[in-house]
């Protein structure tokens, strides 16, 4: 009797450690809690990286749920991370979802970040975005690619370089580039010798050219009280100046219509112009009395009137005889 009761006391014992196992089995291998209630939530992301199932869920760094299941999509594009989040943990719309990392070499897990908390919160079984991992193998990829065009563009300057050491720092180059330094050098010694030659003239000459700049300076005051006189002048004459201007400008009127005059043969000397007999007649006379002249101051009035008897006729136009 002692032994049948010892068997089911065994065999109870044995039962209950089994069902532990179990439920401790099912909850490690859901992530579930047998005592938390949880609600499920779908992320969707293109990789996961090195995630597990049953690793944590953190909001802010606290633990609210697990990951139960990863597959992937129908599409074979993307990868469904299933999350059991507990219940007293509501998660608002606006939080983020990212796999980080514990350390650089850690076990990665689901982070919840948030925001703002704005509501709504995300219902049970709703589809969420999830931002992949940091991919270091990517990065040292990208990284090697680029490490690769910057070696390249290094060999191309470095071409380049010598290129330019070719074509610019050849031997004529730098003998050109020496000849004009040298050039400069006695350039900048000619110059300094020319300003040592100033100075000297400067300093030797110093009351000669102070004597030439106080009458230069002389000659500036004289030439302003000339402008000031003359400026006096103008203001006290400009009525008989400008009576004076008139006066011209009338002349040169008069003379201009003279000018006229004589072209249009108006007067004596208009007539003597334009008629040729009475101007060969003016001429006669001229002559005449020019001849008459040189008579008078060689031989005297008596001598001519001695000389000549009366004229019977009209003389005018005869030169007179000596």
């Amino acid at each position: 009797m002692e032994k049948s009761r010892l068997e089911t006391k065994v065999g109870l014992f044995v039962f209950i450690g089994l069902a532990l196992l179990a439920g401790l089995l099912l909850q490690f291998s859901t992530g579930a809690s047998l005592w938390r209630g949880t609600y499920e939530l779908h992320l969707h992301a293109v990789n996961v990286g090195g995630i597990k199932p049953h690793a944590s869920v953190l909001l802010a760094g606290v633990q609210v749920g697990s990951v139960s299941e990863i597959n992937l999509a129908p599409d074979r594009k993307s990868v469904t991370i299933d999350l059991k989040i507990y219940k007293e943990f509501q998660i608002f719309h606006d939080a983020r979802f990212v796999i980080e990392q514990s350390g650089f070499l850690g076990d990665q897990y689901v982070s919840v970040i948030p925001t703002t908390n704005t509501p709504p919160y995300w219902a049970p079984g709703a589809d969420v975005p999830c931002q992949e991992p940091f991919n270091l193998q990517e990065v040292a990829r990208s990284a090697a690619g680029f490490i690769q065009r910057i070696d390249e563009t290094a060999k191309k300057l470095d071409a380049s370089v010598t290129d330019l050491r070719a074509q610019v720092l050849n031997a004529q180059t730098l003998a050109n580039f020496g000849t004009s330094i040298t050039n400069m050098k006695l350039f900048t010694e000619q110059a300094l010798d020319t300003v040592k030659d100033i100075n000297t003239i400067v300093n030797t000459n110093g009351a000669q050219v102070g004597i030439a700049a106080s009458n230069a300076v002389a000659f500036s005051s004289g030439l302003i009280e000339l402008e000031t006189s003359a400026k006096a002048v103008l203001a006290t004459n400009s009525v008989n100046l400008s009576q004076a201007t008139k006066d011209i400008a009338d002349a040169t009127a008069t003379f201009k219509q003279l000018a006229l005059d004589l072209q249009a043969g108006k007067g004596l000397a208009g007539a003597v112009l334009q008629n040729p007999e009475l101007a060969t007649n003016v001429q006669n006379i001229a002559a005449n009395l020019s001849v008459t002249s040189s008579n008078l101051n060689r031989v005297g009035l008596w001598g001519i009137l001695w000389s000549h008897p009366p004229p019977t006729t009209n003389t005018i136009n005869r030169r007179a005889r000596p």
